[in-house]
């Protein structure tokens, strides 16, 4: 951990050290364990979000390890709520969101990550982001683009943003800075 708490270098240098540790640490776990993970995962999410119809959810397409809640995105459609998938538009602006259902065309986004290929906009009632660390002030490391509180920041309104992830990505501290935005609810197996 950085000595210096103002010292934005050594955060920095601290963040990714501890990025790439949670990372390997996420990839180890088996592939079947994520999946029942992933399971557990989405019951949560249907508990805690309750009535979906009607509403915009914001999720993503799984990577490096993270809870793979596509399967879980039919019964959104099933239960009225619209699917959306973030999308990079240009590196160090906002993420925008394009409403996705099953079986729609994808294409290769940054990282070669599938995105909607039609662009339809959406703007999120509910933002699911996966975790790389989280603190107990629900403060998020991610994987240190700063799209998810550039895009936060950005929004029209203000979304119901729930991380999600594995307990071993509870850590003590992320340090974070002033442009840090925790999110509201966690959910971790």
């Amino acid at each position: 951990m950085p000595d210096d708490l103002n010292d934005w270098p050594a955060i920095a240098r601290w963040r990714k050290a501890e990025r790439e540790r949670l990372i390997a640490e996420r990839l180890s776990i088996p592939t079947d364990t994520r999946a029942e993970r992933s399971i557990e995962i989405a019951r949560q999410l249907d508990i805690l979000l309750g009535n979906v119809a009607g509403r915009v959810v914001s999720l993503y397409w799984p990577f490096r390890g993270e809870p793979d809640l596509r399967p879980w995105v039919a019964s959104l459609v099933a239960r009225d709520a619209t699917p959306a998938l973030p999308v990079v538009i240009e590196k160090a602006r906002p993420l925008v969101f394009r409403a996705y259902r099953p079986g729609d065309k994808l294409e290769k986004g940054v990282w070669n990550i599938p995105i909607p290929a039609v662009d339809e906009p959406v703007t999120p009632n509910v933002v699911i982001a996966p975790l790389v660390g989280v603190d107990p002030g629900n403060y998020r490391l991610g994987y240190g683009g700063g799209f998810f509180d550039r895009t936060l920041a950005a929004l029209p309104r203000k979304p119901l943003v729930v991380g999600i992830g594995y307990q071993t990505q509870r850590i003590p501290t992320i340090h974070p800075q002033p442009h840090d935005i925790p999110m509201d609810r966690i959910v971790v197996v």
